[in-house]
């Protein structure tokens, strides 16, 4: 039996380990889909040894960054992002090689095309991990301007106090990258003026986990156009199964 699965601390958020297992009983695939918790980065290796039958990862939060070091090649797109969220494993007598692609651009892509309008010219991406390093190069590839908000303002990133209102009239695209306001924190939310907000402004969270965070809610409440993570986790999930089948 083939095993595929899942990297990342904590994982108790998980989608892909339901949604794999039940497309394999449906299909019926000899795999199965696993979680591996892994406190450290550092741990990768002895997943890798000691599950023979694995053939595939995703990962997440937060070793998307980090996975690259131990790497033996990286698809055009996951060398230009600098972050992989795929990695196609292949296995021949005592050698692995390790593949690593970035599907959260094609999932974040198609999701936020069809909400896009003439008016949607510039983006504030919040966070600086890498997701939000996938949602920048979409975004530019979509020719939208971006920039950054962080916790740490440096270069190439604003600080939340400097999303004022009258930013907010430039910028009508807002994308959440940061883990604010997911299952069981629901009631945290990026620190933003919302009431700078109205109907041509436009919220993409990229939590899914509860369905409307209060990101969401509270650009709704001013009129803004809002839509959560679940699609693009979707997409993302028909992307990986490809990528780590690709000859």
């Amino acid at each position: 039996m083939e095993k595929y699965g899942l990297i990342g601390y904590p994982l108790g958020h998980s989608f892909s380990i339901g949604y794999f297992n039940e497309k394999f009983a449906n299909e019926g695939i000899d795999a199965c889909y696993v979680n591996f918790e892994l406190p450290d980065i550092k741990d990768l290796p002895e997943v890798l040894a000691s599950n023979p039958e694995l053939r595939g990862l995703n990962v997440t939060i937060p070793y998307k960054e980090k996975v690259i070091d131990y790497l033996d090649e990286l698809s055009p797109e996951a060398q230009a992002i600098g972050a992989v969220n795929v990695i196609r494993i292949r296995r021949k007598g005592t050698k692995t090689h390790l593949k690593g692609y970035n599907s959260d651009t094609v999932g974040f892509t198609q999701s936020i095309s069809p909400l896009l309008e003439r008016h949607h010219k510039k983006a504030l991406i919040l966070g600086t991990g890498g997701a939000s390093k996938a949602v920048d190069y979409s975004l530019r590839k979509l020719e939208v301007e971006t920039l950054f908000v962080s916790r740490t303002p440096r270069e190439g990133a604003i600080g939340y106090d400097d999303v004022t209102p009258e930013l907010l009239q430039d910028y009508k695209i807002i994308v959440n990258c940061t883990p604010l306001g997911m299952y069981p924190k629901v009631e945290d939310a990026p620190d933003l003026p919302y009431e700078a907000m109205d109907k041509q402004t436009l919220l993409y969270d990229l939590i899914y986990n509860p369905d409307q965070t209060a990101f969401m809610s509270k650009g709704r409440k001013y009129g803004a156009t809002v839509k959560n993570g679940l699609e693009m986790l979707l997409l993302q999930a028909f992307v990986s199964w490809d990528f780590w089948h690709e000859t």
